[in-house]
């Protein structure tokens, strides 16, 4: 359906006309977001009002709210009976607003248009504070990626700074962390009972005066040991993420001048029941009708996709994805996902194409350990790296039940696999005949029929040493796929691309590795397109080795690229085949004593 056909009642209510259009005359809850509210649920500020309205519950959302002219936007839905709630939006506001080079990012694809300027810097500090000064008694509780990743002390990059949790800028209540339906309908559940913010659900965390710690928490070093010491933080990330990545994880305190953060342990994961419901809410699937005539980029890019599962076992060390969703998996069951698909089907200008069938990452479909105990007791933070963990389910066929299911529906032309693959876990045998033909069908099946003629992968580097700081697999794998990719394009009469995607100033990465990556992509016959400077975000394992010149796990020392010179003396190497780059990598190749490659780069 499109807007046209919605009413204005369809979609949670923006403004006090909404409201009253539903006949309410007050709000339970009023949640702000850096985001423009599009009604679909790969919008985080969607699902989080949908589950509060489906406990029966008056929600609004205020998207995209004025901070800097009279704050008619933050009063004009007045006070909420229970909390006012607060996302940044989908991303990291600073990773969304700029990029590694530290420059102003010319769209911000989550606004009408694409324009820049419709969110501050940390709106979740920002928005926190406005509500804070006008409301001081109505709780605040704060979300999403930015609260979420920010929830402990961190570095943040583009402030070069080491800041205390969030909570303490935001001056919020209340601190929900991860995926967040569970804890928000605990938190309105407790709260429609009693008048007092709870302290006691998982998932959480909060400001408490120093507390003494029970023998079961993880006291982890204070923000102002960790100014003092680059290695005290090092030590403390290793039992974040581990804690992160555990069934069973531990309470983390933290003192911050005379007050403690408190992160308590995360919920046991959802089942598929559970995140089934999530997903069949009533979402319209659309940008608010106050949008009609605007382009919202990230809209576009999701807009006949779905998401089949949550959570990602690879660990890279430079990704936020298990931090933020965990790494174990948890997938929606065949019948929600078809009826998702069903819909879109109805949408008036789908001609046929599902863009994308996938989710962190698409080939991790209801894989899980085989026996669930060891995975009780497990703290690795990859499942993938260094090697693939004997106890897991690499079985590729669910999920090609599910390509099979949505490809066999009249109205579905073509589905397309949009979302990064593993190659490693195609590549993978583990003896079982029945598994192992699975995962050759996959990549079949995958290369055959759900490839738009340009596959994207990500080694991300070519040496095997900065792929074990990544938590990558060998570049050997790569090759592997590529000639599997070759062999199988060329038996099809198929002319697809592979686009690999590859990472310059990773911690560890030095400039005779940038080089010999530019040989490597060179003799592959790759002219590189899809590349970036790693942009340390915060809470991962890459960001922290960054920061504090330690590895987190070994504490050895680790030295990073960290000036524009020598990021652009890395970055270079991508377009060795352009001719303006030509003499200044001759000339850093002499510089670095590697004259060798200059042959077998130009000759």
């Amino acid at each position: 359906m499109s807007v046209s056909d919605h009413c204005l009642t369809d979609f949670l209510p923006t403004t006090k006309k909404e409201v009253e259009l539903r006949g309410w005359s007050d709000l339970d809850v009023i949640l702000f977001s850096g985001d423009a509210y599009v009604d679909h649920p790969s919008f985080g500020a969607a699902v989080i009002g949908r589950v509060v309205e489906a406990e029966g519950l008056r929600v609004a959302i205020v998207p995209q709210p004025n901070w800097r002219d009279d704050l008619r936007d933050f009063r004009k839905l007045g006070r909420p009976r229970l909390f006012f709630g607060i996302s940044a939006g989908g991303m990291d506001s600073m990773v969304n607003k700029y990029t590694a080079n530290k420059r102003l990012r010319s769209e911000d694809a989550y606004t009408p248009d694409g324009r820049h300027d419709m969110r501050p810097e940390y709106p979740t500090i920002v928005y926190a504070n406005i509500l804070k000064r006008l409301y001081p008694d109505v709780p605040i509780i704060i979300g999403g990626i930015e609260a979420s990743m920010r929830r402990l002390t961190h570095y943040d990059y583009w402030h070069d700074s080491l800041r205390p949790s969030i909570l303490i800028d935001s001056q919020a209540d209340l601190l929900v962390y991860g995926m967040g339906e569970k804890p928000i309908m605990a938190i309105c559940r407790h709260l429609c009972a009693q008048a007092t913010l709870p302290h006691d659900i998982p998932q959480t965390a909060y400001l408490a005066k120093r507390l003494a710690a029970d023998p079961t928490d993880i006291v982890l070093h204070s923000h102002e040991e960790c100014l003092e010491s680059r290695r005290a933080q090092a030590e403390n990330f290793r039992h974040i993420e581990e804690e992160s990545n555990k069934r069973h994880a531990a309470r983390l305190l933290q003192a911050v001048g005379n007050q403690t953060v408190v992160v308590n342990p995360p919920y046991p994961l959802m089942t598929t029941e559970e995140l089934d419901h999530s997903f069949d809410l009533p979402y319209t699937r659309l940008p608010h009708p106050k949008y009609k005539g605007k382009r919202i980029p990230a809209y576009d890019m999701i807009k006949f996709s779905v998401n089949l599962h949550r959570g990602c076992f690879g660990g890279c060390a430079f990704c936020t994805i298990s931090a933020h969703q965990g790494k174990f998996i948890v997938s929606r069951s065949k019948a929600s996902i078809l009826k998702e698909v069903k819909v879109i089907c109805q949408m008036p200008d789908f001609k046929g194409y599902i863009s994308d069938l996938g989710g962190p990452s698409a080939n991790m479909y209801a894989m899980q350990g085989i026996d669930q105990s060891k995975c009780e007791r497990c703290k690795r933070p990859s499942c993938l790296h260094p090697q693939v963990c004997p106890n897991l389910n690499t079985n590729h066929q669910p999920l090609l039940d599910i390509y099979h299911a949505v490809d066999a529906l009249p109205e579905v032309k073509k589905s397309f696999v949009g979302s990064g693959v593993r190659y490693d876990l195609l590549l993978h045998r583990v003896g079982d005949s029945k598994i192992d033909q699975s995962a050759a069908q996959y990549t079949r099946e995958l290369i055959t029929s759900h490839v738009s003629g340009r596959l994207k992968v990500a080694p991300e580097h070519t040496s095997d040493q900065v792929l074990s700081l990544m938590r990558k697999p060998s570049f050997q794998l790569f090759h592997e796929f590529k000639r599997i990719f070759d062999r199988i394009n060329q038996s099809e009469g198929l002319h697809q691309q592979l686009i690999p995607y590859f990472i310059s100033s990773h911690p560890g990465c030095r400039e005779e590795d940038m080089a010999e990556l530019a040989v490597i992509t060179k003799r592959l016959d790759f002219r590189l397109e899809q590349v970036q400077d790693f942009t340390p975000t915060p809470m991962t394992i890459s960001t922290e080795t960054f920061y504090t010149g330690f590895h987190p796990y070994t504490l050895e020392p680790i030295s990073s690229p960290k000036t524009t010179r020598e990021k652009m003396a890395q970055r270079m190497f991508f377009f060795w085949y352009k001719p303006e780059e030509r003499n200044a990598i001759v000339k850093e190749l002499r510089r670095i004593g590697r004259t060798d490659l200059i042959d077998k780069l130009y000759h």
